[in-house]
C-alpha cells in the first residue's frame, strides 16, 4: 500500500503545477531630461522661454503677413508649429475663428477636448491652450493675443501614428514646454 499511496501523493504535487502564459509585451520607460528653459531671440515682434532640448529656431517662414516658427523636438520626433499674424482691419475675429475650427477638426478621433483660458495681464497676452486626448493627429492646440496688434496659433504634432497610449508621456512633457511658452511671452512693441 506505501507503494502506491507515495507515488500517487509524489505525482500529485508535482504534476498540479499552472500551465506556461507567454509573458506580457513589455513597455518603453521613457524617460526625458530636466526642461532647462532660454530666451529666445527671433526677428519677430515677440520673444518666449525655449526648452533647450530643441533643435535652434532658424527657418523663419514668411508667405506675406504670416511668419511661422517650427520648434522641433527631434529625439521625439515632435514639433511645434508657431504662426504669427499681425491684427488688421479688425479681423481679431477671424483669426479666433479660424484656430477653434483647426482644433475642432480633431474631433473625428478626439477623445475629448478640454480648453483651458490663458490671460497673463502684466504682459498683456491672452488665449487658450486646447488639450486634445484620443488618437487625434495632434495633441495640443493654442493660440495667444493681445487682442489689438498680435496673433499667434500654435499647434502640437508627432511624426508617428497617433496612437494616444504610445505618445502620451511625449505629449505631456510637450504640454509642459507649451505652457512655458505661454506664460514667458512677451510682445516687443
Amino acid at each position: 500500500m506505501k507503494k502506491v499511496i507515495i507515488p500517487l501523493i509524489s505525482l500529485l504535487l508535482l504534476g498540479c503545477s499552472d500551465d506556461p502564459l507567454p509573458r506580457p509585451k513589455g513597455y518603453l520607460r521613457l524617460e526625458y531630461p530636466d526642461a532647462k528653459y532660454k530666451k529666445t531671440s527671433i526677428p519677430l515682434p515677440f520673444t518666449f522661454d525655449k526648452n533647450q532640448t530643441t533643435s535652434s529656431v532658424k527657418n523663419i517662414k514668411s508667405s506675406g503677413e504670416v511668419k511661422g516658427i517650427d520648434i522641433q523636438y527631434p529625439s521625439m520626433r515632435a514639433t511645434i508649429y508657431l504662426t504669427y499674424q499681425k491684427i488688421r482691419n479688425n479681423n481679431l475675429d477671424s483669426l479666433l475663428r479660424d484656430a477653434q475650427n483647426l482644433t475642432q477638426k480633431h474631433t473625428i478621433k478626439a477623445d475629448e477636448i478640454a480648453s483651458n483660458l490663458f490671460e497673463n495681464k502684466e504682459s498683456n497676452t491672452y488665449g487658450m491652450l486646447y488639450e486634445i486626448g484620443g488618437d487625434a493627429a495632434s495633441q495640443s492646440q493654442f493660440y495667444l493675443t493681445d487682442s489689438i496688434n498680435h496673433f499667434i496659433s500654435g499647434s502640437l504634432y508627432f511624426y508617428a501614428k497617433p496612437n494616444y497610449d504610445s505618445i502620451y508621456p511625449a505629449s505631456e512633457y510637450l504640454k509642459r514646454d507649451i505652457k512655458r511658452l505661454m506664460e514667458s511671452l512677451k510682445w516687443k512693441e
